[in-house]
């Protein structure tokens, strides 16, 4: 019974398949190279952008603390109006309810024009602006 090839023998070790099996394995030798160089390439890559990863830490922070008191402010200004006008109209509490309200839907909209996902009231993003009025 012949024995059957183990890992990483072909089996085909005739002499006139030597040559075949040679420049195949000049093939993966050159890839092997290239796959160890570009590997290194990027650790070196990784090892530089983990010198700066701390200062990336602290501007999200800041972004965060950023949007966190942009909600709260606009939820705060809805709450202050409408004790105000509960105060002074005698509407108690309808005033609170309705600025609370208002000043959640303005703390969400401050949110996301930080965060860059709504744009500026009034300014028109530049593919409208070329593109000229919408057609349906």
């Amino acid at each position: 019974m012949a024995k059957p090839p183990g890992p990483g023998e072909t089996g085909n070790d005739r002499p006139e398949n030597r040559a075949e099996n040679d420049i195949r394995d000049d093939e993966l030798e050159r890839r092997r190279r290239q796959l160890e160089a570009t590997l290194a390439t990027r650790r070196q890559a990784e090892r530089d952008g983990e010198k700066s990863i701390g200062s990336s830490g602290v501007t999200g922070y800041g972004q965060a603390l950023k949007l966190s008191s942009e909600f709260i402010a606009g939820i705060a200004v809805g709450v202050g109006i409408g004790w105000i006008i509960d105060r002074t109209a005698g509407t108690s509490p309808w005033g609170l309810i309705v600025f609370l309200l208002l000043g959640f839907g303005a703390g969400v909209l401050n949110v996301l024009r930080s965060a860059g996902m709504v744009t500026e009231a009034g300014v028109r993003s530049a593919d409208k602006q070329s593109d000229g009025p919408e057609k349906k």
